[in-house]
C-alpha cells in the first residue's frame, strides 16, 4: 500500500512508518516536526509565526498538495492537522477525501467530541474534566473546551469524522467518547461503528536501558511548562520534592523541561523510575518509551485500558490518579521497594510493551484496518 500519515504528536506517525515500512508499505510522513520536539517530516510542514511565515507556509501547502494525491490511505492524526485556523483545514480535508482512496482520522488529542462528551456525560472516573462526579477542569482544559466546542474547530471534528472511513482510538480517554457517540456519518453509518482500537507504536530498543550503578532510586520527569497542570506534572513533580526531603539517601530527581526529543530521551535513560502523568487511563508517548527502555513508569494504568488491548496478564503500570496522596504512596513504595522486585517490575515494564505496542505488531494491526477499509468484504 502507498500511504500518507500527515501530523504528529509524541513520534506515533513516525513510529507507525517505520513498522508499515518493515511490512513493506511505502509511506510519507507530512507534519511540522511537532513543534520543538523536532520529528522527522518527508513533507516539511512547520510554519513560523510571522507575516513572512505565514505567506511562506501557505506556498509550501499548496505545493504540498500536490504530492497527497493518488495514496490507497491518507491518515490524520488529529483532524486539526496543520497550523491552520480550523475554518481553514476543511477545505484541505474535503481534498484528501476526494483525491485518495481511503481517509482515517486519528482520535489521539483534544477534538469537539472529546472535549463535549467527558465533559458532558463524565464518562470516566476521572478525566481533565472531572474526578466522579464534580467537574474539576483546569484553566487549559477549560480554554480547550472552549476552543473545541461551539466553534469552527467542532465543525472541522464533525466535517473530518462524517467524511472519514475509520477512526483510530489509542487509550480508553479518547476511545470512549466516540464509543457513546450517536452521530451519523455522511453515508448514513452510526460514527461509532467506524471506531477502531489500536494501541499506540513504539519502536522497541535492542537492549533495555542499564542504568550505572547506584544506591539511590533515579527518578525522572519531563515537563511542558504550558500543559503540567493540564497533564498533571505539578502533582507529581511536588509528590516526588516531598519523597526526596523524606528519603535524601534513597532517591534522586531528575528534570526536563521543554527539551528537543532527542535530548529528552538521552535524559531518561540514566533511570529507574519515570512520572508520566495523572488524568489519563493508560500510558502516553513518554510513558511508553520508558517502558521499552525497561524503566518503570507512574501513568495511567486502569483497568478498562488493559481491557482494551486483551491484556490480561501483564500490568506492569504503577497506576496513578488525579491525588497528590497517591501519587506520594506509590512513589514511596518504589523508593523502598527490594532492588531485585524493582529488576522485575522493570523486566515486566519492558514485555508489556513488547506485547502491546512494538510498532511493527501494532503496524500490523493498521495494516488489516486499511486492507479492509480497501477490499470490504461481499454482501452475502
Amino acid at each position: 500500500m502507498n500511504i500518507l500519515l500527515i501530523g504528529e504528536y509524541s513520534n506515533v506517525h513516525n513510529n507507525l512508518a517505520e513498522g508499515l515500512r518493515t511490512l513493506g508499505h511505502q509511506v510519507t510522513l507530512a507534519n511540522d516536526g511537532n513543534g520543538w520536539k523536532h520529528f522527522h517530516s518527508d513533507i516539511d510542514l512547520h510554519r513560523d509565526l510571522t507575516f513572512c511565515g505565514r505567506i511562506t507556509y501557505i506556498c509550501r501547502l499548496l505545493k504540498a498538495m500536490r504530492r497527497m494525491k493518488g495514496y490507497d490511505v491518507v491518515q490524520l492524526i488529529n483532524p486539526h492537522c496543520l497550523q491552520l485556523k480550523a475554518g481553514r483545514v476543511i477545505p484541505f480535508v474535503k481534498y484528501l477525501r476526494r483525491h485518495n482512496k481511503k481517509l482515517v482520522v486519528c482520535a489521539l488529542g483534544e477534538d469537539y467530541y472529546y472535549c463535549y462528551m467527558h465533559r458532558k456525560y463524565k464518562p470516566q472516573r476521572y478525566s481533565d474534566y472531572n474526578i466522579g462526579d464534580k467537574e474539576t477542569m483546569t484553566a487549559y482544559a477549560l480554554a480547550q473546551y472552549n476552543e473545541c466546542v461551539g466553534t469552527d474547530k467542532e465543525r472541522l471534528t464533525r466535517v473530518a469524522i462524517s467524511q472519514c472511513d475509520a477512526i483510530v482510538s489509542a487509550i480508553h480517554e479518547y476511545w470512549k467518547p466516540y464509543d457513546m457517540v450517536t452521530d451519523k456519518d455522511a453515508s448514513g453509518r452510526p460514527v461509532r461503528v467506524k471506531n477502531h482500537f489500536i494501541p499506540l507504536p513504539i519502536k522497541m530498543p535492542d537492549a533495555p536501558t542499564v542504568p550505572g550503578q547506584s544506591e539511590k532510586l533515579r527518578v525522572f520527569i519531563g515537563i511542558q511548562k504550558a500543559r503540567s497542570e493540564y497533564k498533571g506534572t505539578d502533582i507529581m513533580l511536588k509528590a516526588a520534592r516531598a519523597l526526596m526531603q523524606q528519603y535524601p539517601d534513597k532517591m534522586e530527581l531528575k528534570i526536563a523541561e521543554n527539551q528537543p526529543f532527542a535530548e529528552y530521551k538521552t535524559m531518561m535513560d540514566n533511570s529507574d523510575v519515570m512520572l508520566d502523568q495523572v488524568f489519563s487511563y493508560g500510558p502516553g508517548m513518554n510513558a511508553l518509551l520508558a517502558l521499552s527502555k525497561g524503566i518503570v513508569c507512574l501513568s495511567g494504568g486502569e483497568p478498562e485500558n488493559y481491557d482494551l488491548m486483551g491484556e490480561k496478564e501483564c500490568r506492569p503500570i504503577v497506576n496513578v490518579t488525579p491525588s497528590y496522596d497517591v501519587v506520594y504512596r506509590q512513589l514511596e513504595k518504589l523508593v523502598l521497594l527490594p532492588k531485585e522486585k524493582l529488576q522485575a517490575l522493570k523486566a515486566e515494564s519492558r514485555e508489556y510493551a513488547r506485547r502491546n505496542h512494538d510498532n511493527v505488531r501494532v503496524a500490523r494491526q493498521y495494516e488489516s484496518l486499511y486492507q479492509s477499509l480497501l477490499s470490504p468484504p461481499l454482501l452475502p
